[in-house]
């Protein structure tokens, strides 16, 4: 909005509006109206979840430890979406079809979340949604998400080949033509990346969801991915660094860098709340909405294959979750870890609290970091 404002409409009369035409300007703002949204209204939300008994219901087979959580406000990532929507619809330019895909993704998995947290409340226990209805509504969401990007890939403005990492010219396409040579398909020759694009999102928008069991893990992991998919955004959009890391350049996709921007922004002065000991809960209308915005943006920029070393500690809780569930059903009741997610299998060990946060903390940020070396290790 303030950029179709101030530079599209005023700059003609006042020059030097033209700054907002700077991705890296709008980016930093959006980062920085997120960071102040969250600051700012943070005591009033929390206020406002204490006065309507919005509490935290702890399971009763969770660690002892966690009890003393109970009835501490939760829903928090209502705060968190806005944070991130209101800062991109002021900062980015809402003509690009990829803003309103991202905002499109944090605010319909949110909703989903939302309807999850709010039943929690409404009866008073730790269950919502039926695991069946949820991932039903989340399917429904990344097919939508899906379609709308093969769509735009047969207009030509999207590419539906994966970016393989470490790899110059491994370009493969995920297409029924590409698979078996049957042509004249049309959206359905696009079936294989529909369900690859579904199962991407899905998966990562509840392993972060998995990932939010302690005071500020899931929030401080995801300013460091969404710090990771602000550079990886910004370069591939980039004419200079895109021919220079040999990257897929796609001009359109730099604008999504003022989505990332915010959600890091939004991240950050969430964590001010729900630093250990938490004031806040985010709940499942954030942890969804965080795990599909993160994954929408990586399907859009092409790096849907290195998003398990983006959200590396995602993916290693939520395989924790599958590997326990699986022992436990194969194996006739034996458990591979003392309890799941992983980070309660730490805290199992004697680890505290704040000790497997900082320590997971660590080990996401290593997996980032990996992650951006493989732009030049190709």
């Amino acid at each position: 909005m303030l950029y179709w404002l101030l530079y599209q409409k005023l700059f003609l009369y006042f020059k030097p509006f033209r700054i907002f035409r700077y991705l890296t300007f709008r980016t930093a703002f959006a980062s920085l109206t997120a960071l102040l949204i969250t600051l700012i209204i943070g005591p009033f939300v929390i206020e406002k979840l204490r006065e309507f008994q919005i509490g935290q219901y702890i399971r009763e087979e969770g660690p002892k430890a966690h009890q003393k959580k109970a009835g501490t406000p939760t829903m928090g990532g209502v705060l968190i979406c806005i944070a991130i929507l209101l800062p991109t619809f002021l900062w980015a330019d809402l003509s690009n079809p990829y803003i309103w895909l991202a905002m499109f993704s944090t605010a319909a998995f949110g909703a989903i979340g939302f309807a999850d947290d709010y039943i929690k409340v409404i009866h008073r226990r730790n269950l919502g949604l039926t695991a069946r209805a949820k991932m039903t509504y989340q399917f429904l969401v990344a097919a939508a998400i899906a379609v709308v990007l093969v769509l735009m890939d047969l207009e030509g403005s999207y590419s539906t080949r994966l970016m393989v990492p470490f790899a110059k010219v491994l370009r493969p396409r995920l297409s029924i033509p590409a698979l078996l040579h049957i042509p004249h398909l049309g959206v359905l020759a696009f079936l294989p990346f529909i369900v690859f694009v579904m199962l991407v999102i899905v998966f990562s928008s509840n392993a972060v969801n998995l990932t939010d069991g302690l005071d500020g893990l899931a929030i401080g992991c995801t300013i460091i991915a969404a710090g990771a998919l602000t550079v990886l955004t910004y370069v591939s959009g980039h004419v200079i660094f895109a021919d220079y890391l040999e990257l897929q350049r796609m001009p359109m996709v730099s604008e999504v860098t003022v989505f990332c921007g915010a959600m890091t922004g939004a991240s950050i002065g969430f964590l001010w709340y729900n630093a250990h000991p938490a004031e806040i809960f985010m709940g499942d209308v954030g942890s969804l909405a965080l795990g599909g915005a993160i994954a929408t943006v990586a399907v859009i920029i092409k790096q849907e294959l290195l998003l398990p070393f983006i959200g590396g500690i995602f993916v290693i809780e939520a395989v924790s979750v599958i590997l326990q569930v699986g022992s436990y059903k194969l194996r006739g009741g034996k458990r591979i870890f003392r309890m799941a997610p992983l980070h309660h299998h730490f805290e199992l060990l004697g680890w505290s609290e704040s000790k497997v946060i900082a320590r997971f903390w660590i080990g996401a940020l290593v997996f980032a970091l990996f992650a951006l070396t493989t732009l030049k290790l190709r």
